[in-house]
């Protein structure tokens, strides 16, 4: 079954005057700042293309017109597959998809316990996602530490592929893993030009806040592009203290270093599938905490969204992260507040979106399933009101007429699992009939929903004979066995 096509747009934060002052200034950032870049081919590369390079200070200073001519290379819209029928998206326009991420250290059990997240994490979560009907894709949410860093990339996202359909996307810990993980995804896919033709699974590489990229990821970004599969630039100001203090002053900076990130990738391989990409955060200046979950946040990321518009170019933007360490009322407005401005603003690759709370440090199955229910909220926001001849139910009020009621009517029936939205964790139910059913909240009523996905059979996502082909080239991938109730153990052998 196909997903329905969900638009925004409707939100303008800011005016076109205030767009081209933000564009204006990044340019100006870009062209006499620059960007610090400690990685000799990179260098070699801007310079090639026009860019001052002061290879004695690493800096690297963009001329307008590369930037703009960049912009233009890259693609305004790609295909994100999936590995199942009706589980592609196309990302770009003002195209609305919502998915995971994070990469938290600790994660929130079933049994309410806090603990560091392990490797049946992460194909839990897979499972879970892979079975909530309003996320559409799988960002590696939780780091195992039961798993040897050496081998978290290929560990973290081949439990990804084996328990969801639905597009892959993780962080590169190192090039192996890089590598390595390319080559699976190739062996799944029948071939790397197969893999590259319908590209299932993507990356993110980070550029560092204030206008720096290190070596090492540099390089990774460098890799990915030459194999043009699907990254994001990660980028992530956080005003007053990586950026300056004003929203529109992170917005200048946020700017300048998504663009850095499509110039760059755009200069190895033209037409490479980047993502604008934001992570912007403010600070609690009392505490220095960081921010995630503030209004704010979601402000500059529905400003954000305005910018790819202004460049044609698909973004990634961060919203749905709760400060909350726990799925209460705070988690809840956090949440759908800010994750309501995404969707209005038509933010594209909404990442972040599902279980994350304590500013991403934790995951939690249960918020999943409550941002589940916030993100078809907004879902159904953006489907608006249909209005049509038979919508309008002229007729229908005929027949009823003054005094009558709707309840056995035909087109109450036809219209009634459509028209109404039902989340899966609000109790709609009288007072009483609450009290006699266990008068459960509704993260109780999530961690019941959670628990029964989780628990359904496992589907053959990667065909048995394919699993033995990587298994063998790869020894070094753990087996993850079913989990037992509540998960509390690593249940890897």
């Amino acid at each position: 079954m196909e997903r329905p096509i969900y638009e925004g747009g409707s939100y303008n934060v800011m005016s076109e005057k205030e767009i081209s002052q933000i564009h204006e200034t990044s340019i100006r950032v870009l062209e006499t700042v620059g960007f610090e870049i400690k990685y000799p081919p990179a260098l070699e590369l801007f310079e090639k293309n026009g860019a001052r390079v002061d290879h004695e200070m690493h800096r690297v200073y963009l001329p307008r017109e590369l930037v703009t001519r960049s912009i233009k290379q890259a693609p305004s819209e790609f295909v994100f597959y999936g590995r199942e029928e009706g589980k592609d998206i196309t990302i770009g326009g003002k195209r609305v998809h919502f998915g995971t991420g994070g990469l938290a250290l600790y994660v929130l059990d079933l049994d309410r316990e806090k603990r560091p997240g392990t490797i049946r994490d992460v194909a839990n979560l897979a499972r879970l996602a892979d079975r909530l009907e309003n996320l559409d894709f799988f960002i590696i949410p939780v780091y195992p530490h039961d798993i040897n860093i050496d081998t978290v990339d290929i560990n973290t996202k081949y439990q990804a592929m084996l328990n969801t359909g639905k597009p892959v996307m993780g962080g590169i810990f190192n090039r192996q893993g890089l590598d390595d993980t390319i080559e699976i995804a190739s062996m799944i896919a029948g071939g790397l030009e197969n893999l590259q033709r319908r590209p299932f699974v993507g990356f993110i590489s980070s550029i560092t806040s204030p206008l720096k990229i290190s070596a090492d990821h540099t390089e990774y970004i460098m890799e990915v592009a030459r194999y043009g599969l699907p990254l994001a630039t990660s980028t992530a100001p956080a005003a007053g203290a990586t950026a300056p203090v004003t929203l529109a002053g992170t917005l200048v900076q946020q700017n300048a270093e998504a663009l850095m990130g499509v110039v760059l990738t755009q200069l190895v391989n033209p037409g490479t599938p980047v993502l604008y990409s934001a992570v912007p955060v403010t600070m609690d200046m009392r505490t220095m905490s960081f921010l995630m979950g503030s209004i704010e946040s979601g402000l500059m990321n529905a400003a954000i969204t305005q910018m790819a518009h202004f460049y044609r170019l698909p973004c990634y933007i961060t919203v749905g992260v709760t400060d909350s360490k726990l799925p209460d009322a705070q988690a809840a407005h956090e949440s759908a507040s800010a994750a309501m401005l995404a969707a209005l603003a038509g933010g594209n690759f909404i990442h972040e979106a599902f279980g994350m709370l304590e500013g991403a440090m934790t995951v939690s199955y249960a918020q999943y399933v409550i941002d589940n229910d916030i993100v078809g909220s907004c879902l159904r926001t953006l489907r608006g009101i249909e209005i049509n001849e038979d919508t309008l139910a002229y007729d229908i009020i005929e027949k009823v007429g003054p005094g009558g009621n709707y309840l056995s009517e035909e087109h109450t029936v036809k219209y009634m699992r459509t028209e109404i939205y039902a989340p899966k964790t609000s109790d709609r139910q009288q007072y009483q009939r609450w009290i006699d059913a266990g008068s459960k909240d509704s993260w109780k009523r999530a961690e019941e929903v959670a628990l029964q996905m989780i628990s359904e059979p496992s589907k053959a996502i990667i065909p048995v004979e394919i699993d033995k082909q990587v298994r063998d080239r790869f020894p070094e991938l753990v087996t993850v066995t079913d989990p037992d109730f509540p998960m509390t153990g690593s249940g890897q052998k």
